[in-house]
């Protein structure tokens, strides 16, 4: 829980930091751009949590690699505010974070939807609308292919899921029988 904690407020803290969405586009594809060096080059990786290697000399490491590879001050300083805190290990859950933490900053609400076969456009056009007027804000929904759910959908948004699922259904009515 104290990751999710973590992650949720560096995502936040880089968000405030971001002005609009192009600079926000650049800035993630940078900084995916370094996590994919951290797990690709092992040898960054190993230099960075190296626990007695002293962080300036870390530091010192992200700064060259910043610039060699065209990596925009707002991004380096990001990184090596997350190296500074001992945090760079959660880079990765930090960039998946951010386009949802992005799109409350602009006030949209994201759902994950569950369906067992893709939707079709119509489907989706009509979800969204829905959702929109019961949300009274634009949504924005991510799509998943769910084979476990029989029929029907899944909808998540933060910590809350409506699940108007077919296997939902079931469970119930097998709790219903059970209770006699």
């Amino acid at each position: 829980m104290k990751s999710h904690t973590l992650i949720r407020r560096y995502a936040q803290g880089f968000v405030q930091a971001v002005l609009e969405e192009a600079e926000f586009n650049d800035l993630s594809a940078e900084l995916a751009r370094f996590a994919r060096l951290l797990t690709e080059g092992g040898e960054l990786q190993k230099a960075l949590s190296r626990p007695f290697l002293p962080t300036k000399i870390k530091k010192e490491m992200v700064r060259q690699v910043a610039a060699s590879t065209g990596l925009k001050d707002k991004a380096a300083r990001f990184v090596t505010l997350l190296l500074e805190h001992g945090r760079l290990g959660l880079l990765d859950e930090i960039l998946r974070a951010m386009p949802e933490t992005w799109n409350e900053k602009l006030g949209v609400a994201t759902f994950q939807v569950s369906s067992v076969i893709p939707l079709t456009e119509d489907q989706k056009r009509a979800l969204s609308a829905r959702l929109e007027k019961l949300e009274r804000r634009p949504v924005r929904l991510e799509f998943r292919i769910d084979p476990e759910l029989v029929g029907g959908l899944s909808l998540k948004i933060k910590h809350t899921v409506y699940d108007v699922s077919i296997k939902n259904r079931l469970l119930r009515l097998r709790d219903k029988i059970a209770e006699g």
